[in-house]
């Protein structure tokens, strides 16, 4: 049976920031995640540490930043959770700084199962 690894919510945050960039960078070092996020470079130093030992992501010897199959997949669900939740509540009238917030809080609370209910529930409605 595969054990399945969890980040904290922070470090979802971190391995979706880095997903973010990587999109729209191509390549990522801490400085930009730092620059993403609004967090200190030592901040964002400490997350990969940690990052790296969980089996997330890894750095290579100029310092990138690579997200590695587990990190990238967590990152990605993390990710859709925060698009659906941020649209959803812009489609709804909340202001779109509080709907980022929100939606930021909201990835990580809720479970898989009922995010896939929800998000097929709404998908019908459309």
């Amino acid at each position: 049976m595969k054990k399945v690894k969890h980040a904290t919510a922070a470090g979802e945050d971190y391995l979706e920031a880095v997903l973010v960039l990587q999109q729209e960078k191509g390549m990522v070092r801490s400085v930009d995640v730092a620059r993403h996020m609004g967090v200190s470079k030592p901040s964002v130093c400490h997350a990969v540490a940690t990052l790296k030992e969980g089996g997330f992501l890894t750095m290579d010897e100029d310092f990138f930043l690579r997200l590695t199959d587990v990190g990238k997949e967590v990152a990605e669900k993390t990710y859709e959770k925060h698009c659906f939740f941020m649209r959803l509540l812009v489609d709804a009238g909340v202001e779109p700084r509080i709907a980022e917030q929100d939606a930021c809080r909201m990835e990580h609370v809720i479970s898989e199962s009922s995010f896939r209910h929800l998000k097929r529930s709404v998908g019908k409605k459309e």
